[in-house]
């Protein structure tokens, strides 16, 4: 497996101690002076060791959220609309910005036309509203999927933090999403949205728990629940004998298509999207728990479902995919187009199959894939017994 490019932690202490290093000259410099004296141990402190580390985790975490919600984000909303353009032959979302249409041009730039609009409109708080948990529950929602940044490696250096569990805090983190979106359906004292609030809390509730029965089955074949070691587990031979005898990788996707199918199925549903998207659909409840949010609030949710489609794919595949494991391209480069292809499998089911009742979703997620997430377990567990009995 070719190595990675970045060392995100090494990079952002070395920016940190550049930064305090010209800070510290230019507090000795004013400190030198009559009456400024005071300014030396100021200049002692910050050059301290956990002053610069948590410097450098600051700038680490900021590096990962603005190449994630900033670069990644637009490029899913452009891409996205790229798609679906050719995929239901639809002309309008391919005019570029151009004044002659007709020249060609890629529309990139439409994304923050969107974004300049949204900024420009006034955000209004309804009369009947509680004004606290309405403004804060946009804000809450979306920093359920970006506090899931810090734990998700993109590479073996391209990570904020290397913990043991963090598989564990990505999902503590992720599945905190339906009760922000409960608070916001329930702070606008609106029916509509109130009764979106309560289908999209249902909807994402009933999918969550087949979505970590799949993860554990993972976790099962892995045997931990740090991540970058389930992407290394990934990038030995298979545990099938037959599969390994031919080179190929034990990505788990081939063991575990099973759980493939329903960790897509789950996050599908997280993101709200079709046929998963009743609960804000316009022909069902008004817009649901949307229904009162304009601006950019609006817009905060809007960036939220694209970084949440983000991390999706990302997670499909760090745990089914193996992660950056490749020949010859940097670590970094192989789980971009892992996630790009994933993106593209969300995108192709999301606008080819059309949108079922809330009792069929709700069907699907506890009574369909519920008992085969623990069937998946039991086939996990058999696997690993007769790999170590040698019987495969």
């Amino acid at each position: 497996m070719s190595g990675h490019l970045v060392d995100l932690f090494g990079g952002s202490n070395a920016i940190a101690v550049f930064l305090i290093t010209i800070i510290n000259f230019i507090l000795r410099g004013i400190g030198s002076l009559p009456l400024f004296g005071f300014l030396n141990p100021l200049a002692d402190w910050l050059g301290t060791e956990p002053v610069v580390t948590s410097i450098a985790w600051l700038i680490a975490i900021t590096i990962m959220i603005t190449w994630a919600a900033a670069l990644h984000l637009l490029t899913f909303i452009w891409l996205e609309r790229k798609l679906v353009a050719r995929l239901q032959d639809r002309r309008g979302p391919m005019i570029t910005l151009r004044k002659d249409r007709y020249i060609g041009g890629t529309g990139y730039l439409q994304q923050i036309a969107d974004a300049l609009k949204l900024i420009q409109k006034e955000n209004i708080t309804p009369k009947a509203a509680d004004p606290w948990m309405f403004h804060i529950a946009p804000a809450f929602l979306i920093s359920t999927t970006i506090v899931v940044l810090v734990a998700l490696p993109f590479s073996e250096g391209f990570v904020v933090a290397n913990v043991p569990a963090g598989l564990l805090f990505i999902l503590a983190a992720f599945s905190l999403a339906p009760l922000a979106i409960l608070l916001a359906g329930w702070a606008q004292n609106n029916k509509y949205a109130m009764i979106g609030g309560m289908r999209a809390a249902a909807m994402m509730m009933s999918y969550e728990i087949p979505m970590i029965l799949a993860v554990i089955a993972v976790v099962v074949l892995a045997g931990s629940l740090n991540p970058i070691e389930i992407v290394n587990q990934q990038s030995q031979l298979s545990i099938l004998a037959p599969l390994a005898a031919i080179g190929i990788a034990n990505w788990y996707i081939i063991p575990q298509f099973l759980g493939f199918f329903i960790f897509l199925l789950a996050m599908l549903a997280e993101q709200e999207r079709i046929p998963f998207d009743f609960p804000e659909a316009e022909e069902e409840v008004v817009h649901g728990w949307l229904v009162e949010y304009g601006g950019m609030r609006f817009g905060m949710v809007y960036g939220f479902k694209w970084l949440r489609t983000f991390v999706a794919a990302a997670l499909v595949a760090l745990l089914f995919l193996g992660g950056w494991h490749g020949p010859v391209l940097p670590q970094e480069i192989w789980f971009i187009l892992k996630i790009y292809f994933v993106f593209f499998i969300f995108i192709w089911i999301s606008w080819s199959v059309p949108r079922i009742r809330i009792d069929q979703i709700l069907n699907i997620g506890w009574r369909k894939l519920i008992p085969l997430g623990l069937f998946n377990i039991f086939l996990a567990v058999l696997v690993v017994h007769a790999n170590a009995q040698g019987w495969i």
